[in-house]
């Protein structure tokens, strides 16, 4: 975070610089009109993304206006903040990146500027259009060869030649290609390449996202969230560790940067974990673990969770409700990880906590807990009913509401001592845990604002960012004067204080939006170049002929190839290469395989493979941060993180064949209690089988047997569907009817047959998420996307829809309805969790013997 990278030493405050905001620090008259048009981007996209055009009747925009205008803030920052070159002056702006600034921002508000003109010569365009556009791509792709890094410039590069040699190419890839006048109007000069629909998610909702974790972090919540870390975790075995894992989720749920989430809570606990005995590799490796694993953590997930609405095509709310148990997992696994890793080298605690009986702990941690648990529900029926009672006067009551619980906050907070603004490395000092959590409550309700109006209201995922931004700047400008006035103590300068972290924070969260804007162009240069050619249906080709018809060999190639794309290419990016590039693969593929694979669980597959890039050595720039605070080679560092990830690589593969891991499928509290406990469990079990120890170091038959605990409680459907068949076969005629009986958000499992546009005849299985219940189940496929057409006592596929949910799940026209499946009466596949408790309590039960004394020898 911005605050907590300004204590870091100047070499790691230049490699954040460098990786997320702009390497280059001029000063003076320079540095001045930098910040001014920053800020002035700031200020468009919070305009933007707020209710007041439509309220005011001004300054209205569409999508392609306003994509424009993104874009040439980001170019014209670009070229301001980032050198060219190592060697290029840092000080002071060249006379030569003036003049890329300015050509590149007219370049992209061209098609804002001229939009009428441009829409009476669509796919015409005249001589001023191409040398505009010729100009932009260019310099778009030096923009990003700086901003982003020479492998995304490359890849476009590669993409736009691509596009172009197509006749020249080999057969397997070969194409008609296209003139180069073509090609630049539909990178530049339409929505299909670089103003496509990353840049617009880009522009209409990642951006108010930045901004406000930019904020946040200003306002002081990013210190709040480690010292709270600190204070629950850092009196215990390996808490240092611990704390960097807890504080690394707290973080990474609003924060988009893996590199600034290192050097932000790195510099603190990266010596705290070297002073506990972990050294200096490991402690590396494992902040990179926790700030990388930030980026899988609902609800941005790295921004690509807004990109993931666009492109399978369900509720944001959706979306994170499947995202959320695996990155919960993926942080349990980590934090059981270092706490075995303490356990392996007999650490202490380096915080000597003031020593309390545990029946004093527990009670007051569940009074804790407990009692928050009833404050969130209390105020979540008082809104309920205000709401249901005052109808239209209901939101001056719930502002009422929220600015007395804002109150009552800083009240607490003005009880409480401050928060200290960092921990001291050398002689760190124990913090009590709900003293603490009680001086930071008001940071909380911002974030509370932002979920409330996500996942109650259900508000637009930009406009719930304004409201909470919204709440943010009024805390940020109250917080200082009214806790003073609480305290009854003068607050000379509070005001301005406030103001200007505000100011700040509006800079900040631009600076740190040029890299994505960018990158986002930039991948759209590569979607117009498969949109272009037709590249997907040979990848499909391709990879079918690697695979040779193995479900499981296609997997691995697809996760190596996202891997590698995923190098040195930031998340919102590379999210969108794979998604463009390897979804409807494993969607096309698998369903030729008669495997039911659900689109989330394809984009959540191809997204986690994109993102460990930046832990895997040799371009992992978390990585790198991480070596540098720690003083330990960075290839080691990131060995050692790819070890500690084995936890998180195995999840896409359980999902891909179990959806119950992302909530799919799960019917009522007790099926979803079950399914939670047993994937928990699995994760721990499976950290023991990696890490070779679960209470003492493992045997190699003990490490089998928890081996195959993992298996049962992760897939326990791969053993139920060999003894059951787990569906059933209905006539095609019957769709209607299942379709009725669907519950809400489950799927119509149908097998398709028809002809490819080869001439071949494919089978494919393939499945449509449905909507809210209702009684008619022809409406309710056709508010998926669906068509069908009778033919007797058989079912054609009529018109889809286009982007609607049963085009990106493989749906064909034309094609025949060969049968519909639905599950089958076979017993629940969670009966196998059962032999998977007794064989890890047999583990845990004969490891406990060795434990005793006289048996300790033989266990180390």
């Amino acid at each position: 975070m911005s605050t907590d990278i300004e204590k870091a030493p100047e070499a790691l405050q230049q490699l954040v610089a460098d990786s997320d905001t702009g390497g280059r620090k001029p000063t003076g008259l320079t540095a001045g009109i930098i910040f001014a048009v920053a800020l002035l981007w700031a200020l468009f996209q919070f305009w933007y993304a707020s209710p007041l055009p439509f309220a005011l009747g001004f300054g209205i925009l569409n999508d392609t206006e306003a994509r424009a205008i993104h874009l040439a803030f980001a170019l014209f920052l670009a070229f301001l903040a980032w050198p060219a070159f190592k060697r290029s002056p840092r000080q002071h702006v060249p006379v030569v990146d003036w003049l890329f600034a300015i050509a590149a921002a007219f370049s992209a508000a061209y098609l804002m500027l001229f939009y009428a003109e441009l829409a009476t010569r669509p796919g015409q365009p005249n001589t001023q259009d191409i040398v505009v556009a010729t100009i932009g791509l260019v310099l778009l792709l030096e923009a990003t060869r700086r901003a982003v890094g020479w492998p995304m410039a490359a890849l476009a590069a590669f993409f736009i030649a691509y596009a172009m040699l197509g006749p020249w190419l080999p057969e397997v890839l070969a194409h008609k290609g296209a003139s180069l006048n073509r090609l630049l109007s539909h990178m530049w000069l339409t929505t299909e390449g670089v103003f496509g629909i990353a840049l617009g998610v880009s522009a209409g909702t990642i951006f108010v996202y930045v901004l406000f974790g930019a904020l946040l972090d200003r306002a002081g919540g990013g210190n709040y969230m480690m010292q709270v870390s600190f204070a629950a975790l850092g009196h215990l075995r390996g808490g240092p560790a611990k704390v960097a894992v807890v504080s690394s989720a707290l973080n990474g749920m609003i924060s988009g940067s893996s590199v600034s989430n290192v050097v932000s809570g790195g510099i603190f606990t990266i010596p705290l974990m070297k002073k506990a005995g972990y050294g200096g590799v490991k402690a590396g490796a494992i902040e990179t673990m926790s700030s990388v694993n930030g980026q899988i953590m609902p609800p941005v997930m790295g921004a690509a969770a807004f990109l993931m609405v666009e492109y399978v095509g369900i509720p944001y709310a959706d979306i994170v409700k499947h995202a959320f148990l695996p990155a919960t997992l993926s942080y349990i696994g980590l934090l059981y990880i270092v706490h075995l890793e303490a356990l392996k080298l007999g650490m202490n605690p380096i915080v000597n906590a003031e020593p309390k009986p545990w029946r004093v702990r527990l009670m007051r941690n569940l009074i804790g807990i407990s009692g928050s648990i009833a404050v969130v529900c209390a105020i979540y029926y008082l809104i309920a009913a205000i709401q249901a009672t005052l109808g239209a006067a209901a939101g001056y009551a719930v502002g009422a509401v929220v600015l007395a619980l804002y109150l009552f906050s800083l009240h607490q907070a003005a009880r409480s001592p401050d928060l200290p603004e960092d921990i001291d490395i050398e002689n760190p000092k124990p913090l009590q845990t709900w003293p603490t959590v009680r001086a930071g409550l008001h940071y909380i309700m911002p974030i509370a604002v932002l979920i409330w109006c996500l996942m109650v209201e259900v508000m637009s995922p930009a406009l719930s960012a304004f409201w909470a931004v919204v709440t943010l700047v009024v805390l940020m400008l109250t917080q200082k004067p009214l806790i003073a006035m609480f305290r009854g103590v003068p607050a000379p300068g509070a005001w301005k204080d406030g103001w200007d972290s505000v100011v700040q924070g509006f800079g900040d969260g631009s600076r740190n939006m040029i890299g994505i804007g960018v990158a986002t162009a930039t991948a759209g240069i590569i979607v117009g170049a498969i949109t272009l050619t037709g590249l997907g249906l040979r990848m499909t080709e391709f990879v079918e002929f690697v695979a040779q018809g193995n479900v499981m060999a296609m997997l691995l190639f697809i996760a190596f190839v996202c891997l590698v794309l995923g190098l040195g290419v930031p998340t919102t990016a590379n999210y969108v290469l794979v998604a463009t590039l390897m979804a409807p693969v494993v969607v096309e593929l698998g369903a030729q395989s008669g495997l039911i694979i659900p689109l989330i669980a394809v984009h959540l597959f191809v997204f986690y493979y994109g993102i460990m890039g930046d832990i895997t050595p040799p371009v992992g720039l978390a990585t790198f941060a991480a070596a540098a605070i720690s003083g330990e080679d960075s290839i080691k560092t990131g060995v050692q993180g790819a070890i500690y990830a084995l936890r998180t690589v195995i999840l896409p593969f359980i999902w891909i064949f179990n959806p119950q891991l992302l909530l799919i499928d799960v019917h009522g509290w007790g099926e979803l209690i079950r399914v939670v406990l047993a994937c928990t469990l699995a994760t721990l079990v499976f950290a023991s089988v990696t890490m070779l120890w679960f209470r003492v170091k493992n045997r190699w038959w003990e490490t089998v047997l928890l081996a195959i605990a993992v298996v049962l409680l992760f897939r326990p459907d791969a053993f139920m569907d060999r003894l059951y068949a787990p569906t059933q076969s209905v006539a095609p005629s019957q769709v209607y009817e299942v379709a009725r009986n669907v519950p809400a958000g489950d799927r119509v499992v149908m097998v398709i047959q028809g002809l490819t546009l080869e001439g071949d005849e494919v089978t494919k299985t393939v499945a449509v998420q449905l909507g809210d219940a209702g009684d008619d189940g022809r409406k309710r496929l056709s508010d998926a996307g669906l068509q069908l057409m009778p033919l007797g006592d058989q079912m054609q596929i009529g018109a889809i829809k286009f982007g609607s949910r049963a085009a990106k799940s493989g749906f064909e026209q034309g094609w025949d309805v060969k049968e519909v499946l639905v599950p089958s009466d076979a017993p629940t596949p969670h009966w196998f969790y059962l032999p998977a408790l007794l064989l890890v309590g047999f583990v845990w039960w004969n490891q406990g013997r060795r434990m005793k004394p006289g048996l300790k020898a033989a266990a180390a």
